[in-house]
């Protein structure tokens, strides 16, 4: 859920309620270390896969109910045990994670929304065992909302990808736009660059728009917290179209009257 891929993720949040604060940080700090093996730094690729193997044999030792080697993990086990935390979330952020490691390009959009599947809507589908609210239907809207929230980390951060060899635009739709990786690299937001992203924008606004009944159904501080993120989200998508889509020269942000703005809409039943 998309600081960098995780500034939406809601740890420390004055919102959380206290008794999920030491929870919601352990799968944080589980989230934030492993992401930065596959992305933070100079190692080549094999180390940054080995090092994620290291946390898949971790996991393993938590679900053995054998003590983990590493503080990290130490912190991570008494919480997957205390609220009864599914482990496959955990792995597939470390599959989403050594994919980063060594794929570079998404075909097409069905091939984007499965590697958001694993990058994204585990985080959504743990917070929700949190909060004890993981039903079929709670989790199918948590995964619009966490799929759409990646999509527009992605289309915020064009730029900052290009920098580290990555393109999430699928494959096909930069080719029927008629844009090629060099437009990419030039920063070049002509008509055929806003129609893209104009398509990208709405189809991540659909899809953030179908999981917001779950700021509803969740109720309390929990579900003013979803509420303010999927705002959030809403927001950089509006900024993102002020912008002209262009990221290149204006990366959207949010400032404090984003803020102000997000929780005046955060009632519910207001998207």
């Amino acid at each position: 859920m998309p600081v960098d891929h995780y500034e939406n993720f809601p740890v420390a949040s004055i919102l959380m309620p206290k008794r999920l604060r030491k929870p919601v940080a352990a799968i944080y700090h589980f989230a934030r270390a492993a992401d930065d093996i596959a992305d933070e730094g100079d190692l080549p690729d094999e180390e940054r896969l080995r090092q994620l193997d290291e946390f898949r044999t971790e996991l393993t030792r938590i679900a053995a109910n054998e003590t983990p080697l590493t503080p990290l993990f130490r912190n991570l086990a008494p919480e997957i045990q205390r609220h009864a935390l599914p482990m496959q979330p955990f792995h597939d952020l470390l599959d989403a994670f050594s994919q980063d490691v060594v794929q570079k390009r998404y075909a097409d959009f069905a091939d984007l929304l499965d590697y958001c599947r694993r990058s994204a809507n585990p985080v959504g589908t743990l917070l929700l065992h949190l909060y004890e609210e993981a039903t079929p239907v709670n989790i199918g809207y948590s995964d619009a909302i966490c799929t759409s929230l990646q999509l527009i980390n992605f289309w915020q951060d064009v730029a900052k990808d290009w920098t580290i060899g990555r393109i999430y635009l699928p494959l096909d739709e930069l080719a029927q736009y008629g844009i090629g990786e060099a437009q990419i690299a030039q920063g070049n937001a002509d008509d055929a660059w806003r129609k893209l992203m104009q398509f990208q924008v709405e189809r991540a606004r659909a899809m953030m728009l179908s999981g917001a009944p779950l700021g509803s159904i969740l109720t309390g501080r929990i579900g003013l917290e979803m509420r303010m993120i999927i705002a959030g989200g809403l927001r950089i998508l509006d900024k993102l179209e002020n912008a002209q889509f262009d990221m290149f020269r204006n990366r959207p942000v949010l400032g404090p009257l984003d803020w102000v703005i997000m929780l005046s809409k955060s009632a519910p039943f207001h998207f």
